[in-house]
């Protein structure tokens, strides 16, 4: 999609989308927003929050990166937008639930196998693709490299688990959950469906999600 044809995108979205919230829109300038949760995504195109949770504007305050990365609490480390995003929602925004959503046919978790080239156009790549493996070497160790698309279903799998684990090495997260006042969940979002898993970590496996709705 051009640059034109975003430019007339942007005008049905006014006058169909635009004015269906006008008031929501309006509401939301004057009050601020108050989403409930903060969803931490891919950056993959195909994978769109307010699309596959049905919200409106407000609802969900959301970050997306390549892999749905988390990197682990540093207060060393430079400035990372990840980790920056969520302090904000827990210090300023105060939400009540953090969900890290995977998918199918994850672009990063292919590259994981995959050697990334060692020069300046790729270095910052390089560096983030290390959250990640982790995740890979937990499906190496139970799948078989001749069954390709096992291997990466497992992969993406893991790495919502790994990202979980790194998410609860920030202090305000850990104390927050152990308090009661925050909930965190891991999601796996299935391209070719729609379908939503979300992760049991009694169970340890990934579960529709619609099952909560019974629970």
């Amino acid at each position: 999609m051009g640059v034109q044809s975003l430019a007339k995108s942007h005008k049905e979205f006014k006058d169909s989308y635009g004015r269906r919230y006008e008031d929501l829109f309006k509401e939301l300038a004057q009050k601020g927003q108050a989403p409930k949760s903060l969803f931490i995504g891919c950056s993959d195109s195909r994978v769109v929050p307010n699309l596959i949770t049905h919200t409106d504007p407000g609802e969900i305050f959301v970050t997306r990166n390549i892999g749905n990365f988390v990197p682990p609490y540093d207060p060393n480390r430079d400035n990372s937008a990840t980790a920056a995003v969520i302090e904000y929602a827990l210090m300023h925004l105060h939400v009540a639930n953090i969900i890290i959503c995977g998918h199918t046919h994850c672009g990063a978790c292919e590259a994981l196998f995959e050697e990334i080239p060692s020069n300046e156009n790729e270095s910052n790549l390089k560096k983030w693709m290390a959250h990640g493996l982790a995740a890979k070497e937990q499906a190496e160790a139970l799948i078989p490299n001749s069954n390709k698309e096992q291997l990466l279903r497992s992969t993406e799998k893991f790495n919502v688990i790994e990202q979980l684990n790194h998410l609860l090495t920030y202090p305000a997260v850990k104390h927050k959950v152990q308090s009661g006042e925050l909930h965190v969940m891991g999601w796996f979002y299935h391209i070719e469906t729609g379908d939503l898993d979300y992760f049991d970590p009694i169970e340890y496996k990934f579960t529709p999600l619609e099952h909560l709705e019974s629970k």
